[in-house]
């Protein structure tokens, strides 16, 4: 107790309100952060009284060797908020902007997200040098972020949970072509619909895991073939509903529209509309640009699957019916560059193989609006080593289109995602 006195004796005015300061932020983050489970909560208690410790050991040791001049301790104090705002983001929380309408109606356009690391366990940056709070480029000068002088082996601290189904989870976008590190890939969110160890299955555009039905998440958008008057609709009546993407495909009152469920409800009841259906694609239509682009399957994006989600340690028989769903996380995410199809057999450096063992687990990842979202039916699965953590809630939601105050979404501050 005496020590403690001390200490904050010693401490000057600027400095008593950086110490409480950081100390809030990391109450905060202890409330945010602290897990469902014991070890959750062990692990949760330990991270707050670790980083109290590395504070006052800061403030107390470090700062207090020599009386610095003013320009100094600003500087200090400039450098201390850099380290300690990279670790959080690091290894702790980490803001995240939605850029696209994939999730709506969950998430928004303009919704500012925290994103925990800490869930499933922060993952131990594999490109170490890098510049502070970029991503991969460099903003105004457009330059790369980041050195590969040094690179890290993937490796993952223990988190207090493992991914669930339908967790909203942000990961580096495997099919990224520009040829950069894992952890420097573009950032993506979307919802993990199946885990490993799942099989899924979507029929007539519903999911099924493990042949049950998947329940459809509040905000999830589905695409409908609506007949109506040949006049159309009023677009402020439309977006008072929630309906911001439709066309008219026909001049006698045909229109294909993309809605929530909640929106749906109230669209049916406008005097205009004379017929609402669901709108799918046929069973046996192959589309080319689905995962993985092999006519004999004839997969769609409404009709896809049935599709096993390889887990670690997983030793599966290698076909001429599923060597072309797993070429890619084989080839590409497992470094196995040499894997090829020939006479009838899968070949890997050079000899023919009858089945491969999966060195990690894969997840496949949908965004709640299904018919504008690039997702795992376009690329594929997502390897464990491209988690970077889970979408908990909302700080803020910004809509370019409202005016003044109305340009903050109020009702979706601090709202937790689910």
């Amino acid at each position: 107790m005496d020590f403690l006195k001390n200490f904050y004796s010693i401490l000057t005015k600027r400095e008593r309100f950086g110490f409480w300061f950081l100390t809030a932020m990391n109450l905060f983050l202890f409330i945010i952060l602290i897990g469902p489970t014991s070890a959750g909560v062990l692990l949760s208690v330990l991270m707050f009284l670790g980083t109290q410790v590395i504070l006052v050991a800061y403030y107390h040791f470090i700062n207090k060797l020599e009386r610095k001049s003013r320009n100094r301790e600003w500087l200090d104090a400039i450098a201390f908020a850099i380290v300690a705002a990279s670790l959080i983001r690091g290894l702790l929380l980490e803001a995240y902007t939605i850029p696209t309408p994939s999730m709506e109606k969950s998430l928004l356009v303009g919704d500012f997200l925290f994103v925990s690391k800490y869930h499933y366990g922060p993952r131990i940056p594999m490109t170490p040098i890098a510049f502070p709070f970029a991503h991969h480029t460099m903003p105004v000068i457009e330059t790369k972020a980041y050195s590969e002088l040094i690179k890290l082996p993937y490796y993952r601290l223990p988190g207090f949970q493992k991914i669930k189904n339908n967790d909203v989870v942000v990961f580096n976008y495997p099919a990224d072509k520009e040829g950069r590190p894992v952890d420097k890939k573009e950032n993506y969110i979307k919802r993990c619909i199946g885990i490993p160890g799942d099989t899924l299955r979507i029929v007539d555009a519903q999911v099924y895991i493990n042949e049950k039905l998947n329940p459809n998440p509040p905000g999830l958008q589905a695409r409908y073939l609506v007949k109506a008057d040949q006049y159309g609709f009023n677009r402020l009546t439309m977006k008072e509903i929630g309906i911001e993407e439709y066309a008219q495909i026909s001049d006698s009152g045909d229109f294909m529209m993309i809605m929530s469920n909640v929106a749906r409800e109230k669209f049916a009841k406008l005097n205009n509309v004379k017929n609402v259906q669901v709108s799918s694609e046929m069973r046996g239509l192959f589309s080319p640009y689905i995962y993985p682009y092999h006519k004999e399957l004839n997969w769609n994006l409404d009709q896809f699957g049935p599709l096993y989600i390889p887990k670690c340690g997983d030793v599966i028989k290698l076909s001429e019916q599923n060597y072309w769903i797993y070429e890619r996380p084989i080839k590409e995410y497992e470094n196995n560059p040499t894997l090829e199809w020939k006479d009838g057999k899968a070949w890997l450096d050079g000899k023919p193989i009858e089945s491969y063992r999966f060195k990690m687990n894969y997840y496949f990842m949908m965004g709640d609006n299904r018919y504008n979202s690039e997702d795992s039916r376009f690329w594929g699965f997502v390897p464990e080593d491209h988690i970077v953590g889970k979408a908990v809630f909302i700080w803020m939601s910004w809509d370019t289109n409202g005016k003044w105050f109305n340009k903050i979404r109020w009702g979706r501050l601090f709202n937790l995602i689910h």
